[in-house]
């Protein structure tokens, strides 16, 4: 395949894009969601919470206003390919310089303290964290995801014997969901990563919970339908004051894994859901 060259500047550029848009607008997906959970809710109360749910992101919309006020941590997915020659500022640098533009200039709350321990806000929402996949062909596919403290709190990770049972499985993905109650505000989108090493199992139920469309392998799609299932009979509900809807989608990310490891790993979206994603293809 031929080489492409692409400019950092037009990554930094897609960074503040990004942001800007899923900052103030709901995927189109999440908006649909929505409609369906209104439609088909039977707890009255939480229909009312779901309808405040709607009317939040149609004044964040309309009025450029956050659609939380924990604006998040910029989480950024890379997939770039291998023909392309990149040039301009160093990525990092190009992504950090447009999250750190982006938060300023529509005005997001900056959360991001540069030692965990001392706790000193950088007052840029910056450093962002940066996952990079090499793949193939000639351009960049850019993923902004932009989590709030509340439900990344809530992640889970448990390191089972390979000798247990899907029904042990979702036994602990229940009681994770249960135990986060209203902190990680659902409807929840449910990232789970199963397989692998701990950290990759934490990774991908990251990046399972970005795919938004049932799993491709049958087995898998099958069981999401079980959790998600499973998850709504809990009656946590709405912003957990009740209700049908605990959670919106279950979406699962299997890896390869040791014969003797089994790691499970939940990741919690709230029911905002902020994220977006931009493809740069440069000049040959």
């Amino acid at each position: 395949m031929q080489k492409t060259t692409i400019n950092t500047a037009l990554v930094k550029q897609s960074i503040i894009e990004i942001i800007k848009e899923c900052s103030f607008i709901l995927p189109e997906k999440v908006k649909d969601d929505f409609d369906k959970m209104v439609k088909t809710e039977p707890d009255l109360g939480a229909v009312e919470n779901l309808k405040q749910l709607v009317l939040n992101a149609e004044l964040a919309q309309k009025d450029k206003i956050p659609l939380c006020q924990d604006c998040g941590m910029a989480i950024v997915f890379l997939k770039i390919g291998q023909d392309v020659v990149l040039e301009g500022m160093f990525l990092e640098d190009a992504i950090n310089s447009g999250v750190e533009e982006a938060y300023k200039d529509f005005y997001l709350r900056k959360s991001i303290v540069s030692d965990p321990l001392r706790r000193l806000n950088t007052n840029t929402n910056t450093p962002s964290v940066i996952h990079t996949d090499i793949v193939k062909g000639n351009s960049i596919e850019i993923v902004v995801y932009l989590k709030g403290g509340g439900s990344e709190n809530m992640t889970a990770l448990k390191m089972f014997r390979p000798t247990a049972s899907v029904e042990e499985i979702i036994d602990f993905i229940e009681e994770s969901v249960i135990n986060s109650g209203p902190n990680a505000c659902p409807p929840l989108y449910l990232g789970i990563g199963i397989g692998g090493t701990a950290d990759e199992a934490v990774l991908n139920s990251k990046r399972a919970v970005l795919r938004d469309e049932s799993h491709t392998d049958d087995y898998y799609a099958k069981l999401e339908l079980t959790i998600e299932d499973r998850l709504n009979k809990t009656n946590i509900g709405p912003l957990g004051f009740g209700g049908k809807y605990t959670v919106a989608g279950v979406y699962i990310k299997p890896a390869p894994s040791h014969i003797a490891s089994l790691p499970v790993a939940v990741n919690m979206g709230c029911h905002s859901m902020r994220y977006g994603k931009r493809v740069l293809k440069g000049s040959l």
